[in-house]
């Protein structure tokens, strides 16, 4: 298969280049130095000369704080530039994946959410990527928007390599406890895409690490893991003084009987764990 991968320069399109090419599919990695995909001529001119069967938009606007305060810019990436990409591959008949966030719910829920659950962003970044699922959507019928949760991988700044820098750094470190969620190895994501792109299931779909946790006890996995002894306390969002909203619990599953599994989160940390230190070991050659 042909696939064009927007924002391959990303944690998750890094990844996803790397999982098509080791599946034998004729990859096109577009970083945004190459496919600005606010700018809908260049999109459409990308995607037409290419001609791919299947587009993965991973382009995104991912500053939560920062949407709040440039709330045009997340809305032109996020939304406006998902209606571009969408668009353009459905001018070619090409399938496309969007893929969305957790952040599109409220986090009113005390059950995982699935893909019937009605959305309320309380956050600019959530609304941005709302209006991006209702643009892909509307202009592709060959589409389909994947939302995922807490990613982490090796190609981007995240919650596991902050918690370790801090750990190492500082006396004690303060994790929330009253943020709840699924956490997702970019890999294992990657991979599942994959899998999402074979099927002709167009629609919504929930894809993140099997099972959930708070970002606390997260953190406490991620030391115990890493072999670190941290001083791990627990505080609450409001003492973090956040600029964006967070859902205090927007942990994912599928309502679908043949949805995409992916492992437990566990497996996930412990996979990325193990090619943070395979990396560190290569450049230390």
């Amino acid at each position: 298969m042909k696939i064009l991968v927007t924002g391959s320069d990303g944690m998750l399109g890094q990844d996803l280049v790397a999982a098509a090419e080791q599946s034998g599919h004729e990859v096109r990695a577009c970083p945004r130095t190459r496919l600005d995909v606010t700018d809908a001529g260049a999109v459409m001119e990308g995607i037409s000369v290419y001609k791919p069967d299947a587009v993965v938009n991973c382009a995104a606007w991912t500053d939560v704080d920062g949407a709040e305060e440039h709330q045009a810019e997340a809305m032109a990436v996020n939304a406006t530039g998902a209606g571009n990409v969408a668009a353009a591959a459905a001018e070619i008949g090409a399938k496309v994946i969007y893929v969305s966030s957790d952040f599109v719910f409220d986090g009113k829920k005390r059950t995982p959410y699935v893909e019937s659950d009605v959305p309320a962003p309380i956050s600019a970044y959530g609304r941005s990527k709302l209006s991006g699922e209702e643009a892909t959507l509307f202009a592709n019928r060959r589409s389909m928007v994947v939302r995922t949760a807490w990613t982490f991988g090796i190609g981007g700044s995240n919650f596991v390599e902050t918690m370790l820098r801090n750990g190492a750094t500082e006396a004690r470190v303060l994790v929330v406890h009253d943020q709840v969620g699924s956490p997702t190895w970019t890999w294992h994501l990657a991979q599942g895409l994959l899998r999402q792109l074979d099927s002709d299931a167009y629609g919504i779909h929930h894809m993140a690490g099997a099972g959930h946790c708070s970002r606390y006890d997260f953190a406490r996995e991620i030391f115990d893991r890493a072999g670190m002894e941290v001083n791990t306390l627990a505080t609450d969002s409001a003492m973090l003084g956040r600029a964006a909203a967070r859902p205090a619990f927007s942990a994912l599953e599928s309502e679908y009987p043949n949805a995409i599994q992916l492992p437990p989160w566990q497996e996930g940390l412990a996979g990325y764990l193990k090619q943070m230190k395979n990396a560190a070991a290569r450049g230390a050659r």
